[in-house]
Formats: structure tokens, C-alpha cells, sequence
């Protein structure tokens, strides 16, 4: 076999393990080193190549940045079972309910507040369709819509910041963390009034699917209402802009005072404060918050040390240019490569979990993308929001797996009626995976919506930058001057004629 045609192969052999269910990380690590023994035998890479290894896993995990991913992790998993979830969701419930489809629109802003603070999908969708669900389902809402909107909010997360993805995307592609965070605040916004839109369409052409909440239903009215709103919103207002502001990941801010490792642990005492002031700041909960956040960080790690072990021999037998080749002469140009990638990665996206995609597929197409001249800030938003269809696409997202799973519960608990069919869920997710491809499309057609609040770099031009030294006192000298002195040193020099012998 040629080394040409050895980079397919193992491609293809990644393909093959991830279809097999076997855990990802020990997968791509056998996989790497079974290719890797099998080039050093060919005579393609000699096998001191490998040897450099242990450096460069060292080298890997030392990263500061990816400090961040336990912190905010940890932030996460205490804002999740701090009650927050539930006050925000009962007073926008309030809000909003009388409204037609109002309780779509406060799972909407919930889910939009929530993802700012808490960065994980997992808590979130089953917070809300905890709280949610029974309530949309005692009002009449139709079961698809329900679910579906659960669902898709939850998703958001994975797009607004802090989002763990978003983290791990700027470490891969090289690119300011707090400049990823300012370029998703557009697409994020975008989708929460896309979702918003649908609603407001879906009240005025099905208005019996999100029919509004009888009056007599709310507990609360005027000034209680709203104080119970801003109950929830300042101090998660005060979380965000203490925790994005400090690292410059909000629009308007372009100085960071923080890393997003300082930023983090920063949002982790903020966490705690918002737990105490809700009363649920325990042992027990941070206890647990520990526990979530050591099998996330763990999962990551592995997931890391396999997927560089995969892609260190994948360089070595010159698969980076085998994938460079292979996309760049795709017709289109950069639009071409944009749409054949994302077609790629929604695909992948039913195998893959966001992690091993970051991890074992961005770093073959960060290359390519930035030879094609695409802003790489921009390329990794894009699949950010590409990937959030990872968690919806049926029959394999884990946010259906996730209200599948709590709407048995709640049918136990006697909290709904009926059993909730695995078709509606399925089928309810599919108008919002179409939205969410919706806003993929509009930010590959309009890349202003991620660029528009990233600071605008300055370009020089190398042909007119000129270079001036200051001159010597010697140098600054008039022409007359430098003559004097030449007269001078000829002068000195000169022989000098003998006198002639005195009388």
C-alpha cells in the first residue's frame, strides 16, 4: 500500500469504530496506534516520530484554557439545582401565559437566560420540561409543539455563551475565547426570535395548538409579577456580565481584565451566591455539582488524548493533505467548502457527540478553511451552531432521549394523565431542526451576524510601510563639513617636505 492512499483508509477506519458503539476515546487511541506501528513498519515515519507522544499529550493537558471547562462546568451544575430555573420559569410563565402561546415564548427566554449561565443542554431540558410540560399539557397546548420547544430551548445552550463548545472551539482553531463569545451573540439572538417567530405564526394560523392561559390562573399580578421576574433576571443579568464582561466575550467590551480560566472560577463563586440566595446552597448540592463535573472533565480528557493520538499519526502519513486537497478543490470556493462541510458535520452528527467532533474532525478543516481565507471566528460559529442539531435530529438526539425519559417519569408521578408517544416527540423536534438549519444557512449567505461585533482588526499593507532610522551626528553632518574633514585627514597624512639644513 501507498501513503497516499493510507489517509483514506484510516479515515474510513474512524468511520468504522464510531459505528461499532465502542467508547469513542479508547477507539480512536487503539485505532492511532494501530496505524501508527503499521506506517513505522512500511518505512513511512521513523518510530522516534511517536516517541515525541508523551510530550505532546503533556503538552495538551498543561493548556491553561482547557482549565476552563471544569469551572464553568461546576457553574453549571449549581445553577441547574439552585431553583432558579423554577422562579424564571413560574414568573415568565405568569408573565406571558394569558397570551396566545405565551408559554412557548417564556420557555423560549428562559431557555435563552439559563444557557448564558449554565452552558450545559442535559439540566436544562430537563429543568424546564419538568416544570414546563405538565403545565403547557393542563392548558391544551398541542404535544408536539410542546415538546419540540422544550427540546430546541434547551439546545440553545449550546450556542449562547458561556457554551463549553464554544471553549473548546477557540483552543482548537487558535482563535481569543472572549472573540468566539462575541461572535455567537448574533446567531444566538437570531435563533431565540426565529423560535419566537414560529411561535407567533403557529398562535395566528393553528391559534388552538398555544392557546393562552386562562386569567383566573395567575397567582400573582402587577407589581408581584414583575418583582418576581426581575427576582430571577438582575442577579443572572449581574452572573453574566461579571463572568463574559471580565474576559471580553460581551459586544461593546474589547478589553479583558480575565482569563477564561479566572472568568470561570469567578462565575463558580457567583453560583454559589445565587444557590445561598435561593436557599439551596448545601453540602449535598455541591457534592453533586462535584460529581457531574469530574465525569464531564474526565469524558473530555479522554476524548482529547485519543483524538490526538489518532490525529498525530494521521499528520504523519500526510492525511492533512490528503483532506486539503480533497476540499479545497471543491467547486464554489469558500461557499462550496461551507455548504459541503456543514452537509458533513450534520450528518456526523447522528454518531458524534460535540466533544469527539471538536476534537477529531475541526482539526483537519481548521486548516483548510483558513488557506481558503474564511475567518476562522466565524468558521467555528457556524459549526457551533450546526452541531446544536446533534441533540434534536431523531432519531439519536439526546434532548429527545432526555424528555423521552422525564415524561415517564412525570406519567409515574401522576403529574400528566397520559403516557406522552415517542412520535410526537420525534416528530415535534423536526419543524425546529428545520430552524436551526435555517439560521446554518443564514450565517454561511450573511457572516455579518457573527462579525459584526468582533473588533475589526487592522490591516497594514506591507508595499507602503517604511522604515526610518535616525542619523548619526556624523551622518546629519552638511556636505561642506564632510569635505573640511577629508581635507583635514589628507593633510595629516600628507608626506612632509624636508627643510633645508640652516648655516
Amino acid at each position: 500500500m501507498l501513503m497516499e492512499n493510507f489517509a483514506p483508509f484510516m479515515f474510513g477506519g474512524l468511520v468504522l469504530v464510531m459505528l461499532i458503539g465502542f467508547p469513542v476515546a479508547f477507539s480512536l487511541a487503539a485505532l492511532g496506534l494501530a496505524s501508527g506501528f503499521f506506517a513505522i513498519s512500511q518505512g513511512w515515519f521513523p518510530a522516534s516520530y511517536l516517541s515525541n507522544l508523551p510530550l505532546n499529550m503533556f503538552g495538551i493537558l498543561s493548556n491553561d484554557l482547557l482549565l476552563a471547562i471544569p469551572f464553568f462546568t461546576f457553574m453549571g451544575a449549581l445553577l441547574e439545582k439552585c431553583g432558579l430555573a423554577e422562579d424564571m420559569l413560574d414568573s415568565m410563565g405568569q408573565l406571558f401565559g394569558p397570551v396566545r402561546g405565551g408559554l412557548g415564548y417564556s420557555v423560549i427566554i428562559v431557555g435563552f437566560i439559563l444557557g448564558a449561565i449554565t452552558g450545559t443542554v442535559a439540566g436544562q431540558v430537563i429543568a424546564m420540561a419538568l416544570i414546563s410540560l405538565p403545565v403547557m399539557i393542563r392548558y391544551g397546548y398541542n404535544m408536539r409543539y410542546a415538546t419540540g420547544v422544550l427540546a430546541a430551548s434547551g439546545t440553545i445552550t449550546q450556542l449562547v455563551p458561556p457554551s463549553l463548545v464554544l471553549i473548546v472551539m477557540a483552543d482548537q482553531l487558535g482563535r481569543s475565547v472572549g472573540d468566539m463569545y462575541k461572535g455567537a451573540w448574533g446567531p444566538s439572538i437570531l435563533q431565540v426570535l426565529i423560535f419566537a417567530g414560529y411561535t407567533f405564526a403557529l398562535s395566528v394560523i393553528k391559534p388552538s395548538y398555544v392557546p393562552g392561559v386562562p386569567k383566573e390562573a395567575r397567582t400573582l399580578v402587577g407589581w408581584a409579577l414583575w418583582a418576581k421576574c426581575l427576582r430571577g433576571i438582575i442577579p443572572s443579568a449581574v452572573l453574566i456580565f461579571a463572568v463574559l464582561g471580565s474576559m471580553g466575550g460581551l459586544p461593546g467590551i474589547d478589553t479583558a481584565i480575565a482569563t477564561p480560566t479566572e472568568a470561570g472560577a469567578m462565575g463558580v463563586v457567583g453560583a454559589m451566591v445565587l444557590a445561598a440566595m435561593h436557599k439551596r446552597l448545601s453540602p449535598s448540592l455541591i457534592w453533586e455539582a462535584m460529581q457531574g463535573t469530574m465525569r464531564l472533565t474526565a469524558m473530555v480528557v479522554f476524548i482529547l488524548i485519543g483524538a490526538r493520538v489518532f490525529s498525530m499519526v494521521f499528520q504523519g502519513v500526510d492525511g492533512a493533505k490528503w483532506v486539503e486537497h480533497m476540499l479545497s478543490g471543491l467547486p464554489g470556493g469558500q461557499t462550496g467548502f461551507l455548504i459541503a462541510v456543514n452537509i458533513f458535520i450534520f450528518f456526523l452528527a447522528f454518531f458524534l457527540d460535540f466533544f469527539e467532533i471538536a476534537f477529531i474532525i475541526l482539526p483537519m478543516l481548521g486548516p483548510v478553511a483558513d488557506k481558503l481565507g474564511i475567518d476562522l471566528v466565524w468558521f467555528g460559529v457556524l459549526l457551533c451552531v450546526n452541531m446544536q442539531t446533534s441533540f434534536m435530529h431523531p432519531p439519536f438526539g439526546f434532548a429527545l432521549f432526555y424528555l423521552r425519559g422525564i415524561s415517564d417519569t412525570l406519567f409515574k408521578e401522576g403529574r400528566i394523565k397520559s403516557p406522552i408517544k415517542s412520535s410526537d416527540i420525534y416528530m415535534g423536534s423536526i419543524p425546529w431542526v428545520i430552524m436551526q438549519l435555517v439560521l446554518v444557512a443564514v450565517v454561511i449567505f450573511v457572516p455579518q451576524t457573527v462579525t459584526m461585533f468582533i473588533p475589526k482588526e487592522a490591516v497594514i499593507d506591507v508595499d507602503k510601510v517604511k522604515i526610518e532610522m535616525p542619523a548619526d551626528e556624523e551622518e546629519a553632518k552638511p556636505e561642506e563639513d564632510a569635505d573640511a574633514e577629508q581635507k583635514k585627514l589628507e593633510e595629516m597624512f600628507k608626506p612632509s617636505e624636508e627643510k633645508p639644513a640652516s648655516k
